[in-house]
Protein backbone atom coordinates (compact mmCIF):
# COMPACT_ATOMS: atom_id res chain seq x y z
CA UNK A 1 0.00 0.00 0.00
CA UNK A 2 1.34 3.77 -1.13
CA UNK A 3 1.52 5.99 1.88
CA UNK A 4 -1.62 8.37 2.11
CA UNK A 5 -3.74 6.59 -0.37
CA UNK A 6 -7.04 8.92 -1.08
CA UNK A 7 -9.80 7.42 -1.87
CA UNK A 8 -12.99 9.56 -2.80
CA UNK A 9 -16.50 8.39 -3.08
CA UNK A 10 -16.10 5.36 -1.71
CA UNK A 11 -18.15 5.91 1.43
CA UNK A 12 -21.43 3.84 1.05
CA UNK A 13 -22.69 3.94 4.61
CA UNK A 14 -22.64 5.75 7.59
CA UNK A 15 -24.12 4.11 11.48
CA UNK A 16 -23.13 5.80 14.46
CA UNK A 17 -19.36 5.79 15.05
CA UNK A 18 -18.80 3.30 11.94
CA UNK A 19 -18.27 4.69 8.26
CA UNK A 20 -18.90 1.43 5.87
CA UNK A 21 -17.02 1.99 2.60
CA UNK A 22 -15.40 -0.11 -0.54
CA UNK A 23 -12.03 -1.32 0.09
CA UNK A 24 -10.66 -0.08 -3.43
CA UNK A 25 -7.30 -0.15 -2.44
CA UNK A 26 -4.56 -2.67 0.08
CA UNK A 27 -5.44 -1.92 3.41
CA UNK A 28 -4.79 -3.73 6.85
CA UNK A 29 -6.85 -4.41 9.84
CA UNK A 30 -5.87 -1.36 12.31
CA UNK A 31 -4.64 0.79 9.84
CA UNK A 32 -4.70 4.58 10.69
CA UNK A 33 -7.28 6.45 8.48
CA UNK A 34 -7.86 10.03 8.42
CA UNK A 35 -11.41 11.84 7.13
CA UNK A 36 -11.53 14.67 5.27
CA UNK A 37 -14.48 16.48 4.56
CA UNK A 38 -14.40 19.91 2.88
CA UNK A 39 -13.59 23.04 4.89
CA UNK A 40 -13.34 20.73 8.16
CA UNK A 41 -10.17 19.28 10.31
CA UNK A 42 -9.73 16.02 9.44
CA UNK A 43 -10.84 13.01 11.63
CA UNK A 44 -9.19 10.24 12.95
CA UNK A 45 -10.26 6.44 12.50
CA UNK A 46 -8.65 3.14 12.20
CA UNK A 47 -10.06 0.24 9.83
CA UNK A 48 -11.94 -2.26 12.25
CA UNK A 49 -13.29 -5.21 9.61
CA UNK A 50 -12.73 -5.83 6.26
CA UNK A 51 -12.94 -8.52 3.37
CA UNK A 52 -12.76 -8.64 -0.13
CA UNK A 53 -14.97 -5.99 -1.45
CA UNK A 54 -15.70 -3.38 1.66
CA UNK A 55 -14.07 -1.84 4.92
CA UNK A 56 -15.59 -0.79 8.17
CA UNK A 57 -13.59 2.18 9.73
CA UNK A 58 -14.53 3.34 13.07
CA UNK A 59 -14.29 6.86 13.36
CA UNK A 60 -12.98 8.01 16.71
CA UNK A 61 -14.58 10.99 17.20
CA UNK A 62 -17.73 12.75 16.03
CA UNK A 63 -19.53 11.97 12.95
CA UNK A 64 -21.97 14.83 12.91
CA UNK A 65 -21.48 16.82 9.15
CA UNK A 66 -20.38 13.33 7.78
CA UNK A 67 -21.92 12.47 4.33
CA UNK A 68 -21.45 10.31 1.65
CA UNK A 69 -20.56 12.73 -0.89
CA UNK A 70 -17.55 14.94 -0.32
CA UNK A 71 -16.18 12.54 2.53
CA UNK A 72 -12.51 11.57 1.61
CA UNK A 73 -10.74 8.44 3.31
CA UNK A 74 -7.04 8.87 3.25
CA UNK A 75 -5.16 5.19 4.16
CA UNK A 76 -1.74 5.36 6.33
CA UNK A 77 0.46 2.70 5.50
CA UNK A 78 0.76 2.10 9.57
CA UNK A 79 -1.26 1.19 12.72
CA UNK A 80 -2.03 3.96 15.18
CA UNK A 81 1.27 4.80 16.79
CA UNK A 82 2.02 7.48 19.73
CA UNK A 83 5.16 9.53 19.63
CA UNK A 84 6.83 8.77 22.79
CA UNK A 85 9.74 10.43 24.45
CA UNK A 86 11.24 11.21 27.94
CA UNK A 87 9.08 14.83 28.32
CA UNK A 88 5.99 12.80 28.62
CA UNK A 89 6.08 13.48 32.71
CA UNK A 90 4.41 17.03 33.38
CA UNK A 91 1.78 16.59 30.22
CA UNK A 92 -1.24 16.39 29.58
CA UNK A 93 -3.21 14.42 26.78
CA UNK A 94 -6.81 13.75 25.75
CA UNK A 95 -8.02 10.53 24.47
CA UNK A 96 -5.48 9.90 21.69
CA UNK A 97 -2.62 11.64 22.77
CA UNK A 98 -3.05 14.58 22.03
CA UNK A 99 -1.76 17.85 24.90
CA UNK A 100 -4.52 19.03 26.53
CA UNK A 101 -2.16 21.68 28.84
CA UNK A 102 -1.36 23.91 26.05
CA UNK A 103 1.61 22.92 25.54
CA UNK A 104 3.49 21.57 22.07
CA UNK A 105 3.99 18.01 20.75
CA UNK A 106 6.24 16.03 22.61
CA UNK A 107 9.39 15.27 21.27
CA UNK A 108 9.49 11.53 19.92
CA UNK A 109 12.16 9.37 20.03
CA UNK A 110 9.86 6.89 19.48
CA UNK A 111 6.67 6.04 16.98
CA UNK A 112 5.60 3.18 19.31
CA UNK A 113 2.40 0.74 18.23
CA UNK A 114 -0.86 1.82 21.00
CA UNK A 115 -1.64 -2.08 21.07
CA UNK A 116 1.54 -3.03 22.42
CA UNK A 117 3.51 -5.77 22.01
CA UNK A 118 2.97 -9.29 24.26
CA UNK A 119 6.04 -10.10 26.91
CA UNK A 120 6.94 -13.08 26.40
CA UNK A 121 5.85 -15.41 29.59
CA UNK A 122 9.65 -16.69 29.85
CA UNK A 123 10.97 -13.81 29.78
CA UNK A 124 8.75 -12.07 32.97
CA UNK A 125 10.25 -11.85 36.39
CA UNK A 126 8.08 -12.31 39.35
CA UNK A 127 6.91 -9.18 41.04
CA UNK A 128 8.66 -7.79 44.43
CA UNK A 129 9.22 -5.18 46.17
CA UNK A 130 6.99 -2.78 48.12
CA UNK A 131 4.94 0.45 46.83
CA UNK A 132 3.49 2.75 49.70
CA UNK A 133 0.41 4.00 48.95
CA UNK A 134 -0.40 5.95 52.17
CA UNK A 135 -3.53 3.89 52.55
CA UNK A 136 -3.39 1.55 55.43
CA UNK A 137 -5.91 -1.11 54.62
CA UNK A 138 -3.84 -1.66 51.32
CA UNK A 139 -0.13 -1.04 52.49
CA UNK A 140 -0.49 -3.34 55.24
CA UNK A 141 -3.37 -5.80 54.62
CA UNK A 142 -3.36 -5.81 50.66
CA UNK A 143 -0.15 -4.78 49.96
CA UNK A 144 0.50 -3.33 46.27
CA UNK A 145 3.68 -4.88 45.16
CA UNK A 146 6.12 -3.43 41.77
CA UNK A 147 4.63 -4.85 38.60
CA UNK A 148 1.53 -5.90 39.81
CA UNK A 149 -1.66 -5.46 38.40
CA UNK A 150 -4.17 -4.87 41.39
CA UNK A 151 -7.69 -3.67 40.89
CA UNK A 152 -9.84 -1.72 43.03
CA UNK A 153 -13.79 -2.65 43.48
CA UNK A 154 -16.17 0.17 43.80
CA UNK A 155 -19.92 1.06 42.95
CA UNK A 156 -21.82 4.40 41.80
CA UNK A 157 -21.73 6.75 45.20
CA UNK A 158 -18.52 5.99 46.57
CA UNK A 159 -15.13 7.90 46.84
CA UNK A 160 -12.86 5.98 44.63
CA UNK A 161 -12.38 9.02 42.55
CA UNK A 162 -10.90 10.50 45.38
CA UNK A 163 -9.57 7.63 46.71
CA UNK A 164 -7.97 7.13 43.04
CA UNK A 165 -6.16 10.64 43.44
CA UNK A 166 -4.92 10.32 46.95
CA UNK A 167 -2.93 6.93 45.55
CA UNK A 168 -1.84 8.88 42.61
CA UNK A 169 -0.16 11.64 44.90
CA UNK A 170 0.74 10.02 47.85
CA UNK A 171 2.41 6.62 45.93
CA UNK A 172 6.10 5.66 46.45
CA UNK A 173 9.12 3.39 46.15
CA UNK A 174 10.52 2.10 49.41
CA UNK A 175 13.91 0.18 50.18
CA UNK A 176 16.73 0.79 47.37
CA UNK A 177 14.10 2.71 44.68
CA UNK A 178 13.26 5.50 47.48
CA UNK A 179 14.89 8.01 46.30
CA UNK A 180 11.90 8.10 44.04
CA UNK A 181 14.43 9.77 40.95
CA UNK A 182 13.40 6.38 38.99
CA UNK A 183 9.43 6.52 40.03
CA UNK A 184 6.95 7.48 37.84
CA UNK A 185 2.90 7.77 37.25
CA UNK A 186 0.66 7.27 34.51
CA UNK A 187 -3.02 8.50 35.18
CA UNK A 188 -5.83 7.85 32.91
CA UNK A 189 -9.15 9.26 33.49
CA UNK A 190 -11.50 7.18 31.32
CA UNK A 191 -14.98 8.62 30.35
CA UNK A 192 -14.99 11.08 33.63
CA UNK A 193 -17.33 14.21 34.11
CA UNK A 194 -15.17 17.60 33.05
CA UNK A 195 -15.80 18.65 36.95
CA UNK A 196 -13.84 15.47 37.80
CA UNK A 197 -11.56 15.58 34.91
CA UNK A 198 -10.51 18.82 36.48
CA UNK A 199 -10.45 17.78 40.28
CA UNK A 200 -7.51 14.93 39.11
CA UNK A 201 -5.82 17.82 37.40
CA UNK A 202 -5.86 20.10 39.78
CA UNK A 203 -5.49 17.91 42.61
CA UNK A 204 -2.10 16.38 41.04
CA UNK A 205 -1.00 20.15 40.00
CA UNK A 206 -0.98 20.95 44.00
CA UNK A 207 0.56 18.26 45.54
CA UNK A 208 3.60 18.58 42.75
CA UNK A 209 2.84 15.09 41.55
CA UNK A 210 2.68 16.01 37.89
CA UNK A 211 6.47 17.00 37.56
CA UNK A 212 6.28 12.99 37.69
CA UNK A 213 2.67 11.84 36.02
CA UNK A 214 2.01 11.87 32.62
CA UNK A 215 -2.12 12.68 32.64
CA UNK A 216 -4.01 11.20 29.68
CA UNK A 217 -7.89 12.48 30.55
CA UNK A 218 -10.80 11.13 28.62
CA UNK A 219 -14.15 13.16 28.93
CA UNK A 220 -18.01 11.46 29.36
CA UNK A 221 -18.81 14.01 26.65
CA UNK A 222 -16.28 12.52 23.84
CA UNK A 223 -17.34 9.58 21.67
CA UNK A 224 -17.55 6.44 23.00
CA UNK A 225 -14.62 4.86 20.25
CA UNK A 226 -12.34 7.07 22.63
CA UNK A 227 -12.73 5.20 25.51
CA UNK A 228 -11.06 2.41 23.74
CA UNK A 229 -7.77 4.15 22.91
CA UNK A 230 -7.54 5.95 26.39
CA UNK A 231 -6.14 2.94 28.49
CA UNK A 232 -4.11 1.75 25.05
CA UNK A 233 -2.36 5.40 25.05
CA UNK A 234 -1.69 5.47 28.29
CA UNK A 235 -0.48 2.46 28.42
CA UNK A 236 2.28 2.37 25.54
CA UNK A 237 3.36 5.64 27.49
CA UNK A 238 3.98 3.91 30.53
CA UNK A 239 5.68 0.77 29.13
CA UNK A 240 8.11 3.32 27.41
CA UNK A 241 9.33 4.86 30.58
CA UNK A 242 9.37 1.67 32.20
CA UNK A 243 10.91 -0.59 29.57
CA UNK A 244 12.70 2.03 27.70
CA UNK A 245 13.94 4.45 30.47
CA UNK A 246 14.09 1.99 33.41
CA UNK A 247 11.09 3.58 35.46
CA UNK A 248 9.40 2.05 38.01
CA UNK A 249 5.82 3.04 36.60
CA UNK A 250 2.45 3.17 38.41
CA UNK A 251 -0.67 3.03 36.16
CA UNK A 252 -4.16 4.01 38.03
CA UNK A 253 -6.93 3.41 35.01
CA UNK A 254 -10.48 4.77 35.95
CA UNK A 255 -13.17 3.77 35.17
CA UNK A 256 -12.37 0.50 33.61
CA UNK A 257 -17.01 -0.23 33.53
CA UNK A 258 -17.03 3.14 31.55
CA UNK A 259 -14.39 1.01 28.91
CA UNK A 260 -16.54 -1.97 28.96
CA UNK A 261 -19.55 -0.12 28.36
CA UNK A 262 -18.03 1.54 25.48
CA UNK A 263 -16.73 -1.91 24.08
CA UNK A 264 -20.28 -2.98 24.52
CA UNK A 265 -21.09 -0.21 22.65
CA UNK A 266 -19.13 -0.58 19.90
CA UNK A 267 -20.03 -4.44 19.55
CA UNK A 268 -23.21 -3.48 19.18
CA UNK A 269 -22.58 -1.41 16.37
CA UNK A 270 -20.81 -4.10 14.54
CA UNK A 271 -23.61 -6.66 15.05
CA UNK A 272 -21.70 -8.79 17.07
CA UNK A 273 -23.31 -11.55 19.12
CA UNK A 274 -23.49 -10.68 22.26
CA UNK A 275 -22.44 -12.80 25.30
CA UNK A 276 -23.71 -11.74 28.99
CA UNK A 277 -25.22 -9.03 29.44
CA UNK A 278 -25.29 -7.88 26.32
CA UNK A 279 -21.06 -7.38 26.43
CA UNK A 280 -19.02 -8.84 23.96
CA UNK A 281 -17.30 -12.18 24.63
CA UNK A 282 -14.21 -11.62 23.50
CA UNK A 283 -14.44 -9.15 26.65
CA UNK A 284 -12.17 -11.06 28.56
CA UNK A 285 -9.74 -11.47 26.10
CA UNK A 286 -9.95 -7.90 25.58
CA UNK A 287 -9.15 -6.73 29.30
CA UNK A 288 -6.30 -9.24 29.31
CA UNK A 289 -4.73 -7.25 26.32
CA UNK A 290 -4.55 -4.63 28.95
CA UNK A 291 -4.23 -5.73 31.65
CA UNK A 292 -1.55 -8.22 30.93
CA UNK A 293 0.88 -4.93 29.72
CA UNK A 294 2.08 -5.23 33.58
CA UNK A 295 4.78 -6.69 34.77
CA UNK A 296 8.53 -7.05 35.20
CA UNK A 297 11.14 -8.42 32.17
CA UNK A 298 14.34 -9.77 32.96
CA UNK A 299 17.00 -7.69 32.09
CA UNK A 300 15.46 -4.55 31.98
CA UNK A 301 15.79 -2.44 35.02
CA UNK A 302 12.23 -0.44 34.97
CA UNK A 303 8.51 -2.27 36.00
CA UNK A 304 4.80 -1.52 35.02
CA UNK A 305 2.53 -1.48 37.92
CA UNK A 306 -1.30 -1.34 37.35
CA UNK A 307 -4.18 0.04 39.93
CA UNK A 308 -7.27 -0.46 37.26
CA UNK A 309 -10.36 0.95 39.08
CA UNK A 310 -14.05 0.00 38.65
CA UNK A 311 -17.53 0.66 39.57
CA UNK A 312 -19.61 -2.93 39.99
CA UNK A 313 -22.93 -2.25 38.67
CA UNK A 314 -25.59 -2.50 41.29
CA UNK A 315 -22.91 -3.57 43.90
CA UNK A 316 -22.67 -7.06 42.26
CA UNK A 317 -19.25 -8.33 42.07
CA UNK A 318 -20.51 -11.00 40.38
CA UNK A 319 -21.08 -8.79 37.47
CA UNK A 320 -18.97 -9.56 34.08
CA UNK A 321 -16.63 -6.68 34.93
CA UNK A 322 -15.37 -7.14 38.08
CA UNK A 323 -15.86 -10.84 37.82
CA UNK A 324 -13.90 -11.09 34.51
CA UNK A 325 -11.05 -8.70 35.71
CA UNK A 326 -11.12 -11.11 38.84
CA UNK A 327 -9.93 -13.67 36.96
CA UNK A 328 -6.90 -11.77 35.02
CA UNK A 329 -5.73 -9.46 37.83
CA UNK A 330 -3.59 -10.93 40.76
CA UNK A 331 -6.34 -9.73 43.74
CA UNK A 332 -8.91 -6.73 44.01
CA UNK A 333 -9.64 -4.28 46.98
CA UNK A 334 -13.10 -3.60 47.32
CA UNK A 335 -14.75 -0.85 48.66
CA UNK A 336 -17.67 -1.40 50.61
CA UNK A 337 -20.88 0.84 50.89
CA UNK A 338 -22.17 0.15 54.58
CA UNK A 339 -18.71 1.77 56.16
CA UNK A 340 -19.08 4.71 53.86
CA UNK A 341 -22.83 5.28 55.00
CA UNK A 342 -21.45 4.68 58.83
CA UNK A 343 -18.24 7.86 57.28
CA UNK A 344 -15.00 5.78 57.37
CA UNK A 345 -12.76 6.27 55.05
CA UNK A 346 -11.42 4.99 52.74
CA UNK A 347 -14.45 2.29 52.74
CA UNK A 348 -12.32 -0.84 51.94
CA UNK A 349 -13.91 -3.84 52.70
CA UNK A 350 -11.11 -5.82 54.10
CA UNK A 351 -12.60 -9.63 54.08
CA UNK A 352 -13.16 -10.16 50.45
CA UNK A 353 -10.58 -7.89 49.45
CA UNK A 354 -6.94 -9.73 48.31
CA UNK A 355 -3.46 -9.32 47.33
CA UNK A 356 -2.17 -12.40 46.08
CA UNK A 357 1.35 -11.07 45.47
CA UNK A 358 1.74 -9.68 48.79
CA UNK A 359 3.88 -11.63 50.44
CA UNK A 360 6.65 -11.32 47.24
CA UNK A 361 6.80 -7.65 48.25
CA UNK A 362 6.39 -7.55 52.75
CA UNK A 363 8.09 -9.50 55.11
CA UNK A 364 12.12 -9.07 56.41
CA UNK A 365 14.44 -7.24 53.51
CA UNK A 366 11.42 -5.07 52.11
CA UNK A 367 9.27 -3.86 55.06
CA UNK A 368 8.92 -4.77 58.81
CA UNK A 369 9.79 -8.79 59.26
CA UNK A 370 6.85 -9.06 61.48
CA UNK A 371 4.13 -7.57 59.00
CA UNK A 372 3.31 -10.60 57.53
CA UNK A 373 2.23 -11.74 60.63
CA UNK A 374 0.68 -8.79 62.09
CA UNK A 375 -1.88 -8.43 58.51
CA UNK A 376 -2.66 -12.41 59.08
CA UNK A 377 -3.76 -11.61 62.61
CA UNK A 378 -5.96 -8.52 61.69
CA UNK A 379 -7.36 -10.19 59.15
CA UNK A 380 -8.71 -13.66 61.65
CA UNK A 381 -9.40 -10.89 64.45
CA UNK A 382 -11.93 -9.07 62.32
CA UNK A 383 -13.35 -11.96 60.76
CA UNK A 384 -13.62 -13.94 64.21
CA UNK A 385 -15.55 -9.85 65.07
CA UNK A 386 -18.27 -10.06 61.97
CA UNK A 387 -19.16 -13.12 63.45
CA UNK A 388 -19.72 -12.16 66.50
CA UNK A 389 -21.55 -9.21 65.38
CA UNK A 390 -23.99 -11.34 64.22
CA UNK A 391 -24.22 -13.75 66.98
CA UNK A 392 -24.82 -10.44 69.28
CA UNK A 393 -27.33 -9.07 66.73
CA UNK A 394 -29.26 -12.38 67.99
CA UNK A 395 -28.66 -13.01 71.81
CA UNK A 396 -27.57 -9.92 72.61
CA UNK A 397 -24.25 -8.49 73.48
CA UNK A 398 -24.85 -9.40 77.10
CA UNK A 399 -25.29 -12.94 76.56
CA UNK A 400 -21.93 -13.54 74.78
CA UNK A 401 -18.77 -14.44 76.56
CA UNK A 402 -16.12 -11.89 77.70
CA UNK A 403 -13.76 -13.66 74.56
CA UNK A 404 -16.06 -12.73 72.11
CA UNK A 405 -17.23 -9.26 73.85
CA UNK A 406 -13.53 -8.08 73.62
CA UNK A 407 -13.51 -9.26 69.78
CA UNK A 408 -17.01 -7.04 68.99
CA UNK A 409 -14.64 -4.15 70.15
CA UNK A 410 -11.91 -4.80 68.74
CA UNK A 411 -14.10 -4.91 64.94
CA UNK A 412 -15.41 -1.16 66.09
CA UNK A 413 -12.03 -0.37 66.92
CA UNK A 414 -10.47 -1.55 63.93
CA UNK A 415 -12.61 0.01 61.53
CA UNK A 416 -12.48 3.33 63.53
CA UNK A 417 -8.84 3.76 64.23
CA UNK A 418 -7.28 1.59 61.77
CA UNK A 419 -9.53 1.36 58.51
CA UNK A 420 -10.75 4.87 58.97
CA UNK A 421 -7.36 7.60 58.50
CA UNK A 422 -8.09 11.27 58.10
CA UNK A 423 -4.74 11.77 56.16
CA UNK A 424 -2.16 9.80 54.91
CA UNK A 425 -0.29 7.17 56.83
CA UNK A 426 3.65 6.22 56.35
CA UNK A 427 3.80 2.59 56.20
CA UNK A 428 5.83 2.22 59.96
CA UNK A 429 2.50 4.41 60.94
CA UNK A 430 0.04 2.16 59.54
CA UNK A 431 2.01 -1.03 60.85
CA UNK A 432 1.99 0.56 64.35
CA UNK A 433 -1.81 1.37 64.08
CA UNK A 434 -2.54 -2.53 63.67
CA UNK A 435 -0.30 -3.02 66.13
CA UNK A 436 -2.75 -0.53 68.84
CA UNK A 437 -5.95 -2.06 67.07
CA UNK A 438 -4.58 -5.43 68.77
CA UNK A 439 -4.14 -4.75 72.44
CA UNK A 440 -6.88 -5.45 74.46
CA UNK A 441 -7.01 -8.56 73.10
CA UNK A 442 -6.63 -11.87 75.51
CA UNK A 443 -2.74 -13.14 74.23
CA UNK A 444 -4.05 -16.79 74.00
CA UNK A 445 -6.52 -15.78 70.89
CA UNK A 446 -3.72 -14.10 68.73
CA UNK A 447 -2.81 -17.31 67.53
CA UNK A 448 -0.85 -16.04 64.30
CA UNK A 449 1.69 -14.03 66.66
CA UNK A 450 4.59 -15.76 68.14
CA UNK A 451 5.16 -15.36 71.99
CA UNK A 452 8.38 -13.37 70.62
CA UNK A 453 6.21 -11.15 68.79
CA UNK A 454 3.40 -10.37 71.32
CA UNK A 455 6.13 -9.35 74.17
CA UNK A 456 7.82 -7.09 71.62
CA UNK A 457 4.86 -5.15 70.23
CA UNK A 458 1.72 -5.67 72.35
CA UNK A 459 2.99 -6.60 76.49
CA UNK A 460 5.29 -3.20 76.65
CA UNK A 461 3.35 -0.58 78.07
CA UNK A 462 2.13 1.89 75.73
CA UNK A 463 -0.39 4.63 74.86
CA UNK A 464 -3.50 2.93 73.99
CA UNK A 465 -5.01 6.12 72.78
CA UNK A 466 -5.25 6.16 68.63
CA UNK A 467 -2.69 6.35 66.37
CA UNK A 468 -2.73 9.39 64.61
CA UNK A 469 -1.83 9.42 60.97
CA UNK A 470 0.84 11.76 59.70
CA UNK A 471 -0.22 15.11 57.85
CA UNK A 472 -0.78 14.44 54.04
Amino acid sequence: MQPDLLLEGAVTRIEGPLLFARREARVGLNSAVEIDVAGKAPRLGRVAALDEASMVIEVLESTAGLGLQGTRIRLQPEPLLFGVGPQLLGRIFDSVGRPLDGGPPVPAQQRRRIEGLAINPAWRALPRDFIETGIGTIDVMNSLVRGQKLPLFSAGGLPHDRLAAEIAQRARLRGRHADGSSFALVFAGIGVPHDTAEQFRLAMESSGALGHTALFLNLADEPGMQRLLTPRYALTAAEYLAFEEGRHVLVILTDMTNYCEALREVSASHGEIPGRKGYPGYMYSDLASLYERAGCIRGRPGSLTQVPILTMPGDDIGHPIPDLTGYITEGQVVLDRELDRRGIYPPVRVLPSLSRLMDAGIGEGFTDADHPALAHQLFAAYARALRVRVLASVMGEQGLPEADRLFLAFGDRFERQFVHQAAARTLDESLAAGWAVLRGLPHVELTRLSNAQIARHLDEPRNESRVEPANA
